[in-house]
């Protein structure tokens, strides 16, 4: 169950996402949340990490903001993995979403999305993937403002598709922050 090492005894996070690596056959998916100091963990995690990602099994990062879990109000980031994108036109990238400011307040403390929203982030990444989008929960005009020509485009502070060169010129951090970059600010 881990095929790449023993991550230190300090933290469990890498523990975690070699069970679910080895866990999927040849063209296995799996997604999951993990805390986001785990994109950018040094040590034996950074060697688990980079191993994962010269695996090209890493295929979807996404920044979530705080407040989105009762329990817990740190931010996380959603891990996806997609062994089968290997022989694929995907298979040396890695597509990065930041969806902090994405989100419905439902009071001080706690944050949600709504069905339209999940759906527009769940878009951007059909449209990497080049899978037919879904509109049924009326997430139309998000894609039609950020991706006009209906293909997947990397958006400033919202997406982007990093290759593994550019990957490892970053450390071989999983942090979205460091490739989306921020959005131009819109003129009133």
């Amino acid at each position: 169950r881990f095929p790449f090492e023993m991550p230190t005894v300090d933290n469990a996070n890498y523990l975690w996402i070699q069970i679910f690596y080895s866990a999927l056959n040849e063209k296995g998916r799996a997604g999951f949340v993990m805390a986001n100091s785990a994109g950018d963990a040094r040590g034996s995690e950074l060697t688990i990490r980079q191993k994962l990602i010269q695996d090209r099994a890493v295929d979807v990062m996404i920044s979530v903001g705080p407040n989105f879990f009762y329990t817990v109000t740190l931010p996380c980031t959603l891990w996806f993995f997609d062994k089968g994108k290997k022989g694929t036109p995907r298979k040396d990238k890695v597509l990065f979403i930041d969806v902090r400011h994405i989100f419905r307040q439902i009071d001080r403390a706690h944050r949600e999305f709504t069905p339209e929203q999940v759906e527009f982030i769940s878009n951007i990444v059909r449209l990497y993937r080049e899978e037919e989008v879904e509109t049924a929960n009326g997430s139309g005009k998000l894609l039609k403002d950020a991706f006009p020509k209906d293909k997947y485009a990397d958006v400033a502070g919202l997406c982007k598709v990093a290759t593994v060169e550019e990957i490892k010129e970053q450390g071989w951090s999983l942090n979205p922050g460091r490739y989306v970059g921020v959005a131009e600010k819109k003129e009133d």
